[in-house]
């Protein structure tokens, strides 16, 4: 294992997506964001089920919600957009990568958020992008 993965966590690791994807695909970075007009120069994941779980509840397609466990294929750090901005110290352990995540399980089940947590949730991003603060650091 590489030393900066052994460093910042162990996981297992997880990313949360409305993509169907198989064990083995690989998620990469220049795909485009699920929260942002723009492809993306990093891949998103976590190491908590419920950073994951928002990750597929607030994903913009309309397609089925899915929580991959996924294995990190190079270097990452913290994810900037929480760690600085939000959580400081990181208690989300939300990290990216310009490397690869290689799938390898889906989750079969999970438990949502309440819709009550998730219409918030979108209310507040909304706000957030009204008001020119939902930048994401990419």
């Amino acid at each position: 294992m590489n030393d900066i993965k052994a460093v910042l966590d162990n996981g297992p690791f997880f990313h949360g997506t409305k993509a169907e994807l198989n064990i083995g695909d690989f998620l990469e970075p220049q795909h485009l964001s699920n929260y942002q007009d723009k492809k993306s120069n990093y891949i998103y994941f976590t190491a908590t089920l419920d950073a994951a779980k928002w990750g597929a509840e607030l994903a913009t397609s309309q397609s089925k919600e899915r929580i991959y466990i996924v294995e990190p294929l190079g270097d990452f750090e913290n994810d900037p957009n929480l760690t600085d901005k939000k959580f400081p110290g990181n208690p989300t352990r939300s990290y990216r990568s310009k490397s690869p995540l290689k799938i390898i399980a889906e989750l079969g089940s999970w438990a949502r958020h309440t819709d009550e947590e998730i219409n918030h949730m979108h209310t507040f991003l909304k706000k957030s992008r009204e008001q020119g603060t939902a930048v994401i650091d990419d």
